[in-house]
């Protein structure tokens, strides 16, 4: 195992977010003596914890590991929970007399950790009343009669019954930094939705009229098949039009450009009206760009996976400048950058990380290219 990826194990099991796979990877590590000093360091270092406290709580590391266990939804069979146990018995000898854990996390007045702000996803009714969705939930989703219109099942809401002879009914999700969510419509088509995004979509479609939703922030669609009622995203400064097919929209207000990339079957831009000359299509691999305030919509050939890698909680950025980088990031992980270096702010970079914690983020940029920075709270500065 290379320096790197143990460095981001060590940071993601620190941090809670090591899987299973990662806990043993990182435990067959530790079996060498090298590797437990190197990790005493690394995490002393990194992390500030005084070497001198000797309060570590093995008993409390094992409860912790079974917590995260029986959290992936008993993934993990009973068969495996004493090979499980082996790996945290590894962790907790490796670990020594290291003290690092509070209620689950480190301690908080660790000026090195990072304290993500924490704000609830909401779901706006009809009726206008709110209520806020947890992630970790499943339950029936109720109109303000009390009729079951939908269910949460965890990170997706589902809406049943397809079309209606009545008049529409919205609902809005709005999804804060930090978090991601699902939303499958009441014909079937998907909608991923990126952290900071917004959602108004109809409880039920209309009969024999086209289907519309409206869109602030990114969302990858997956847009039911139906001949007899084309699908339209209004993002903000341009409408997307499609029969069924599979594409991603970025439209953050804060963005100077709205992004439509296609993946799959063929899409239709236009501004304001549709018209037969105000059209742009596209096909599979094209981007479509519209420039806030202007009306021309250009396009190019992309690599689609560049755009929806952050459906499977992935990070890419090609040819992007770092406040570019910064931005994404605080939609993210839900935290501030403070940039002291404007001249880095427009330096190029070109990175991918797929699910890593902030943390591993950061110390990538630091090492790879002596980016300095401390860390107050939610907020990263930048010197």
């Amino acid at each position: 195992m290379t320096v790197k990826k143990s460095e981001r194990l060590i940071v993601k099991f620190i941090t809670n977010q090591a899987s299973q796979e990662e806990i043993e990877a990182l435990t067959k590590w530790l079996e060498e003596r090298d590797n437990q000093i190197m990790f005493k360091d690394f995490v002393k270092t990194n992390f500030a914890i005084d070497a001198a406290m000797n309060t570590f709580d093995s008993i409390g590391v094992r409860k912790l590991l079974s917590e995260r266990i029986q959290s992936e939804n008993n993934v993990f069979v009973k068969t495996r929970f004493s090979s499980y146990y082996k790996y945290a018995a590894i962790l907790v000898m490796a670990l020594g007399s290291f003290y690092f854990y509070t209620n689950g996390n480190l301690s908080k007045s660790n000026k090195n950790v990072i304290v993500p702000k924490v704000d609830e996803i909401v779901l706006q009714l009809d009726n206008e009343s709110r209520e806020t969705l947890d992630p970790s939930d499943s339950r029936d989703l109720t109109d303000k009669f009390g009729k079951v219109i939908g269910k949460q099942n965890k990170g997706r809401l589902v809406y049943t019954d397809a079309y209606t002879g009545g008049k529409l009914v919205y609902n809005t999700l709005r999804i804060p930094y930090g978090k991601k969510f699902e939303v499958q419509l009441s014909d079937g088509t998907i909608v991923h939705l990126n952290s900071g995004s917004y959602l108004r979509f109809p409880v039920k479609f209309l009969k024999d009229q086209n289907r519309h939703v409206d869109l602030i922030g990114e969302a990858y669609f997956e847009v039911a098949k139906d001949k007899k009622h084309p699908f339209t995203v209004n993002a903000q400064n341009v409408n997307v039009e499609v029969l069924g097919t599979k594409f991603n929209v970025s439209t953050y207000t804060e963005d100077v450009s709205t992004d439509i990339v296609l993946v799959e079957g063929k899409v239709s831009l236009y501004k304001d009206k549709k018209t037969l000359d105000n059209q742009v299509y596209l096909t599979p691999g094209l981007k479509g760009t519209t420039i806030k305030g202007q009306q021309k919509i250009t396009t190019e050939s992309v690599n689609t996976d560049y755009y929806t890698a952050w459906v499977t909680g992935s990070l890419v950025f090609k040819n992007a400048s770092f406040d570019e980088i910064m931005k994404k990031l605080e939609r993210n992980y839900n935290v501030t950058f403070i940039n002291r270096n404007k001249i880095l702010g427009k330096e190029i970079f070109n990175a991918r990380f797929d699910n890593e914690p902030l943390e591993v983020v950061l110390k990538y940029f630091s090492d790879s290219y002596s980016i300095d920075y401390k860390i107050n709270g939610s907020q990263i500065i930048i010197k």
